[in-house]
């Protein structure tokens, strides 16, 4: 019996994986720097796709500038995040049910829980969501919701996402292109060990020394 023809043809990819190669694609145009802090602008408060996704690829390319892409990133995205705030704080009784529709993980209960986690420590929490793979974009819009001061939004995504970015530029620089796939693979636990190893820091100083 012959195979059904439909099985032998390449799949199609979904939306999301589109979107992801169309992102990958600016990477091999002369307009990858703008579509860098273009990304990382947008990811901070409605777009799915991370912007490491594009920093890896641009860095990749061109290892010795890693750190310029790092610094690119950084800046677009704490700018994306006070964007994100604003939608929160000024516009979220006209737009908020249709945030909750489009932006995956911007429900009732989780806002409630980043609402929570803000009246305990909002600085933290911010800073832990900017350098995890914790949605960022959902915690810039709760606490502009929960009026979380700007100033410590913007305190807490300049030492999470910029620690993100750099640690991503680092890897590339002095280890190359040859770190891509590890980076592929394992980076968002690299970020997340790192990151407890940073608090784990900071809690030694306070309760130890």
């Amino acid at each position: 019996m012959a195979p059904d023809a439909s099985t032998l043809l390449p799949r199609k990819p979904g939306p999301l994986k589109r979107l992801y190669l169309w992102v990958l694609h600016w990477a091999e145009t002369p307009y990858g720097t703008p579509a860098l802090a273009v990304l990382a602008f947008a990811e901070s408060s409605f777009f799915p796709i991370p912007p490491d996704v594009l920093q890896i690829a641009l860095s990749v390319s061109r290892p010795k500038r890693s750190f310029f892409y790092a610094a690119v990133a950084g800046v677009a995205s704490v700018l994306g995040g006070v964007f994100g705030w604003v939608i929160g704080f000024v516009f979220w009784a006209a737009v908020g049910d249709f945030f909750m529709r489009v932006i995956p993980g911007l429900t009732p209960e989780n806002m409630a829980y980043v609402g929570n986690l803000y009246n305990d420590n909002a600085f933290l929490a911010i800073v832990t969501a900017a350098f995890t793979p914790i949605p960022y974009k959902v915690f810039t819009i709760s606490a502009g919701v929960f009026s979380v001061p700007l100033g410590i939004l913007i305190a807490a995504s300049v030492v999470g996402r910029f620690g993100r970015f750099l640690l991503l530029g680092t890897l590339i620089y002095f280890f190359g292109p040859g770190i891509k796939r590890f980076i592929d693979r394992y980076f968002e636990w690299v970020s997340i060990a790192f990151f407890a190893l940073l608090v784990g820091g900071f809690l030694v100083i306070k309760y130890v020394l």
